[in-house]
């Protein structure tokens, strides 16, 4: 059973940066197609990126550009950076794993596997 824990969540002010660390344990997340979701307050759970097995990556629109994921294989850890970081950006994240990433990387019924998420609350 693979689980994800993540971390680095915060406050932080508008146009600043925090990195936020997926770690897996019970499988390896080079393994997988990984991504991170987001869900603000009264809002449903929004995607943000995905990495796939290859290493491409694919973003939102909202956050393309700012953000960044990779994965530390040597760690087996999934990051996502976030720059200039916007008051909507304000959210409960989450990352989450899927067995094979298909044609719909976005939704978030393609994962199988899920982190408990880190709040990341963005003020001006």
């Amino acid at each position: 059973q693979v689980q994800l824990m993540e971390s680095g969540g915060g406050s932080v002010q508008v146009g600043g940066s925090l990195t936020l660390s997926c770690a897996a344990s019970g499988g390896t997340l080079g393994n997988f197609c990984v991504g991170w979701f987001r869900q603000a307050a009264g809002n449903e759970r929004a995607w943000v990126a995905t990495i796939t097995h290859e290493g491409s990556t694919t973003y939102a629109d909202s956050v393309k550009g700012r953000f960044t994921t990779a994965v530390d294989n040597a760690k087996n850890t999934l990051y996502l950076q976030m720059n200039s970081l916007k008051p909507e950006d304000t959210a409960m994240y989450a990352c989450a794993a899927a067995w094979s990433c298909g044609d719909y990387v976005s939704s978030p019924y393609l994962y199988n596997y899920w982190g408990r998420g880190t709040q990341v609350t963005v003020s001006s």
